[in-house]
């Protein structure tokens, strides 16, 4: 974090002015730091033109990644390599030499030999005086009615050149300094005070700039730190992102290559029990062969005999062929079939969808935060539990003071938080109900009358009626397909990307989303029970705490 810039003038120096005619005041408002409110000391120019003491320039510059000017905050793509301006330092010097008073050399005017260091300067006799000769002043009577002052060596800068009198007053019309006989005079009907009183006044203006000046600069030194702060979430988001991509992806390989494994073994596996089958096959069928070739030999010796009652006295059984297995019906399988490949595929999509949906599930749940109801934005009919996680709607219209945050005819609520950046994430059960709307809304929702549920209106949410009918209120709806109705919903935020999902947590399916949406003014967790339809669902809708998937 950037240290705070100097907040209050440096002590005043020694050549510090004591006094300064109007020009000269004029002229050092011209050659003033607006940092540290003094006269620039190494003047150094921004390229957008503005002067700044470069020691001020350089601790601003120090103490941050932004490098901008102070003055009009125009931003530099990199630290610009400054320069002292060296026109603007002579005329600095030049400043320096000519109006301010080194209150060290003003000396007495009456000294004679050495001269003493003066005490006061006298506007009468516009003459400075040492302790010594200044005694006069403080016991002649005539002399006690001098006015005097601190010394100055040009003293007659206060002094009326036209009458020669103390310059006393100062005329408000025409904005200089003026004696008591301009005010006879010249000035008779302008609007003149004491020098004391509009001194007092310059002061006390000069003081309430100053005090303006510093809370700029803390307000552009915050403005800063809040940028630099940003930035930083912003480099922990970014990174955060990082690695759960990562991780997802990670996840998708490692499930890619399990599946892979797992196909491949079982193709393994099959092509082991088809040379089985083969080899079995063959054994066989050498078998017959052998058994057949005998068979065919017995006969070959039989039709060359000339016995004819050795061959009426033969097994009949050699006159018919020898049982054998029907080779036609047995085919031969050349390799995994294609419907085993789809199957395996399909196995495959399913797991990578599973663990995809779990991925992000787990990725969104990091951002769960404590959503807790408002009872001062509930419909007068719905019971709140104590720790406000509960939710359900009675049979009994109560009696509130009329608040124009309350929902007066649809028989909803709010959370109590509302979200204007980042992301966020709650759960809710919705076990038993045959009716609920969940969602979030912008804070200034119409919660008077009938509400027309629809991201025109301020709301992005999720519908359930007649207990198996789903939509999504997107203006206009889209009704949804769910396998199996949800029994606790996720609801995820991302501010910035303008996207609002919902979640099946138990089965890890996405339900709907909204995305591409613009979100400018603060987002409250949306919820209505529905109607208890004799019973039906008047099951209570719960906020839940968000257990984190691992």
């Amino acid at each position: 974090m950037a240290e705070s810039l100097p907040t209050s003038p440096k002590r005043a120096r020694r050549d510090e002015p004591s006094a300064l005619s109007s020009s000269s005041v004029s002229l050092t408002e011209e050659l003033q730091c607006s940092v540290c409110l003094e006269v620039f000391s190494d003047p150094v120019s921004t390229p957008c033109g503005h002067n700044f003491c470069r020691s001020c320039l350089k601790q601003c510059w120090d103490n941050s990644h932004i490098y901008s000017c102070p003055m009009c905050k125009e931003t530099f793509s990199k630290r610009p390599d400054l320069k002292i301006n060296t026109t603007l330092r002579q005329v600095v010097l030049h400043y320096k030499e000519k109006f301010i008073v080194r209150r060290s050399e003003v000396l007495c005017d009456i000294c004679d030999e050495r001269k003493m260091k003066a005490l006061k300067s006298c506007l009468m006799c516009q003459n400075s005086y040492c302790e010594t000769h200044l005694e006069p002043h403080h016991r002649v009577p005539n002399l006690k009615k001098h006015k005097l002052m601190d010394p100055v060596e040009n003293i007659k800068d206060y002094i009326c050149q036209k009458h020669e009198r103390p310059l006393e007053f100062f005329c408000r019309d025409d904005q200089t300094c003026v004696c008591v006989f301009c005010t006879d005079g010249d000035h008779k009907t302008h609007n003149t005070v004491p020098l004391e009183e509009m001194s007092k006044e310059k002061k006390t203006q000069l003081k309430k700039t100053q005090t303006d000046v510093q809370q700029m600069i803390q307000e552009r030194i915050k403005k800063i730190q809040d940028i630099e702060h940003s930035a930083q979430l912003r480099k922990r988001s970014t990174d955060e992102e990082k690695a759960a991509s990562v991780e997802v992806f990670s996840a998708l390989i490692r499930s890619i290559e399990r599946c892979q494994t797992e196909l491949l073994e079982m193709m393994d596996e099959q092509q082991k029990a088809a040379e089985k089958q083969d080899e079995d096959l063959m054994k066989d069928l050498e078998q017959e062969i052998t058994e057949l070739k005998r068979r065919d030999s017995e006969l070959e010796q039989l039709s060359h005999t000339d016995h004819h009652l050795h061959l009426l006295q033969v097994d009949s059984s050699l006159y018919r062929p020898p049982h054998t297995k029907n080779w036609s019906e047995i085919s031969m399988k050349t390799g995994v079939s294609v419907e085993t490949l789809r199957r395996a595929l399909t196995q495959l999509q399913e797991t990578l969808d599973d663990k995809l949906t779990h991925t992000v599930l787990r990725r969104m749940q990091q951002f769960a935060v404590d959503v807790t109801l408002d009872p001062d934005t509930a419909q007068t009919k719905l019971i709140l539990s104590e720790d406000g996680k509960q939710l359900k709607l009675g049979d009994i219209r109560h009696e509130f003071p009329y608040n124009p945050e309350r929902f007066d005819y649809c028989v909803c609520v709010l959370g109590k938080e509302g979200f204007s950046s980042r992301r966020f994430y709650f759960e809710v059960q919705v076990k038993g109900k045959t009716d609920w709307i969940l969602g979030v809304a912008r804070e200034s929702v119409n919660r008077k009358g009938k509400i027309t549920a629809n991201p025109q209106n301020g709301h992005w949410t999720v519908v359930l009626k007649d207990g198996n009918n789903y939509k999504a209120c997107a203006g206009p709806s889209v009704y949804l397909s769910l396998r199996v109705s949800p029994q606790k919903v996720g609801v995820f935020v991302d501010y910035e990307e303008g996207l609002v999902c919902f979640y099946d947590v138990e089965n890890r399916s996405l339900i709907y989303s909204f995305t591409g949406q613009t979100f400018t003014e603060k987002l409250f967790p949306f919820f209505c029970p529905g109607l208890n339809d004799k019973g039906k669902n008047s099951a209570p809708v719960i906020i839940l705490p968000v257990h984190y998937n691992k």
